[in-house]
């Protein structure tokens, strides 16, 4: 043949490749409100800047009638391309090629292209919509799912994984997206579950929905597998473009700064009144950290599992940070088993891709009752002072009202080592709040008193004054300034340009043993 032949024919395979499955099965997709993998791929990534691996691969295996079921590039288009004109790696299940299965093939491309997200140091991202495990192919594909989980767990803290469901998801397959940095469901679309609700319904005669079972509400409310929600495909992909733009390439490289819009003196008077001074009212923490971070930069991660505690990426300056905060607007930012972990898992993320800590600080203490004991509060509340003594990133904390006991002591205090902790003049600190000490205390003489409810108040005002209030704390060096509210901004952005090239050094030593 010609060299203007061969040409032609590559072209001829290239467009080939190009539109996919047969029209039929693209049609089905769209009947169901769903994109084909392309399509995605065109919608994520920066226009003209996506780069196909392998797309001429086909599989091995002839049972079951597979030998007719060959298609190019098989069920998963993988490759390079840009977000905001920076380099991520990107896999996307094909469910109109044999339905998205997981397969020898499927599992050789993905981890090649994950083996050089790692090598070049660029975040990974993983459209997923599939039936799950190639059947047909028994352990060819089970084994994939080894090769594909291994790089996964070598991956973890080295480059952001992200992990994007836009479909079903079952059985082994939903190991890879429990093993990743963040997970973005789909409503309505996206389910995940280990089995479904057939086998759950022959096995123990419970029947259960799929939405219920492991929709996305369910996996973003209750079991806190999904750390965002989106109406549709196109949110989907717009919330993860956004949070590609405050994660770091890889655990080397800075966060992306932005031009600086925001003033950094910027003090807002409202921040002085916002926090009521009777610990019983409630506010929202929310309000106060979207009024100290740069405007508009205030992103919350796992909304809508354990609101008790607040976890978000913000901007500081430009500066990309974690935020951490109790919220006392639900169970009055109480900390209880899904909050700890919530909050131990979003520090341990920003520490390994250093990113510095900001935590508000306004917790009455754990969760009490036979429940949270039973179900473990004890390992679970561990981890939040094993992930603050462990992170060696700049840390800063700031009380802004109730900072009790043990609460007080994992969420940033400064004897697990935080650089510097700053205090509202609203803030508590104490082993427990005045009431309670003086019940305590005091039940012996208030017993004998012919007046016990006025010496209670007198007792409980001498309490608070002498061991809760920051000055005290201040005093003894536990908290190292006292300041307004209102004064906040400019202080942790003074701090945090003060702490950027901070050096820490930990113990030599394999890895340490995470409360489980």
């Amino acid at each position: 043949m010609a060299a203007n032949d061969l040409n032609q024919e590559l072209l001829r395979r290239r467009e080939t490749i190009r539109q996919g499955s047969a029209p039929q099965a693209i049609e089905k997709q769209h009947a169901k409100g769903k994109l084909t993998a392309r399509e995605r791929l065109d919608r994520l990534l920066d226009p003209g800047s996506f780069h196909e691996i392998a797309p001429y691969i086909t599989h091995r295996h002839t049972a079951f009638g597979l030998d007719k079921k060959k298609f190019p590039g098989d069920s998963v288009l993988v490759g390079i391309g840009r977000v905001d004109g920076r380099e991520i790696a990107v896999a996307a299940q094909d469910f109109t090629i044999v339905g998205g299965s997981f397969s020898e093939i499927q599992a050789q491309k993905v981890c090649q292209v994950l083996d050089l997200a790692i090598g070049s140091g660029v975040p990974f991202v993983s459209l997923n919509d599939s039936v799950g495990a190639r059947i047909q192919e028994g352990v060819w594909s089970l084994a994939g799912y080894s090769e594909l989980f291994w790089r996964n767990t070598q991956a973890s803290g080295v480059i952001p994984q992200i992990s994007v469901m836009l479909g079903p998801c079952a059985g082994g397959s939903v190991y890879s997206p429990g093993l990743t940095d963040f997970v973005i469901m789909t409503d309505q679309i996206s389910h995940m579950f280990i089995t479904g609700p057939q086998v759950i319904q022959t096995v123990t005669g419970e029947e259960v929905d799929l939405d219920t079972l492991g929709g996305a509400h369910t996996h973003a409310s209750i079991s806190g597998v999904a750390h965002f929600v989106a109406a549709d495909e196109d949110e989907t992909l717009a919330i993860t473009r956004r949070l590609l733009s405050y994660l770091p390439s890889n655990n080397v490289d800075p966060a992306p700064r932005i031009e600086l819009t925001d003033n950094p003196d910027r003090a807002d008077p409202a921040l002085d009144t916002l926090v009521p001074p009777d610990g019983s009212q409630s506010y929202d923490i929310r309000e106060a950290i979207a009024r100290i971070v740069d405007s508009d930069s205030l992103f919350e991660v796992h909304a809508r599992f354990a609101p008790n505690a607040v976890v978000a990426f913000a901007r500081l300056h430009g500066e990309v940070v974690g935020v951490v905060a109790n919220q006392p607007a639900h169970m009055a930012g109480v900390l209880d088993i899904n909050a700890s972990d919530k909050i131990a898992r979003f520090v341990r993320f920003c520490d390994a891709f250093n990113i510095p800590l900001v935590t508000f600080v306004d917790c009455p203490g754990f969760m009490p009752g036979s429940m949270q004991e039973h179900g473990g509060i004890i390992r679970h509340g561990a981890k939040i002072v094993y992930a603050y003594s462990e992170a060696t990133v700049p840390k800063i904390a700031v009380i802004t009202r109730k900072a009790y006991g043990g609460a007080y002591i994992v969420m940033s205090s400064k004897y697990i080592r935080t650089d510097l902790v700053y205090a509202w003049p609203t803030a508590e600190i104490a082993v427990m709040g005045a009431e309670g000490a003086v019940n305590i205390l005091y039940r012996k003489r208030l017993a004998e008193m012919e007046k016990p409810e006025e010496e209670r108040a007198r007792f409980i005002a001498e309490f608070r004054e002498q061991f809760g209030s920051p000055y005290a704390a201040a005093a003894s060096g536990h908290v190292d300034d006292v300041i307004l509210p209102s004064e906040t901004r400019a202080k942790l952005i003074v701090a945090l340009d003060f702490l950027r090239d901070k050096q820490a050094t930990s113990l030599p030593k394999k890895h340490g043993n995470v409360p489980l």
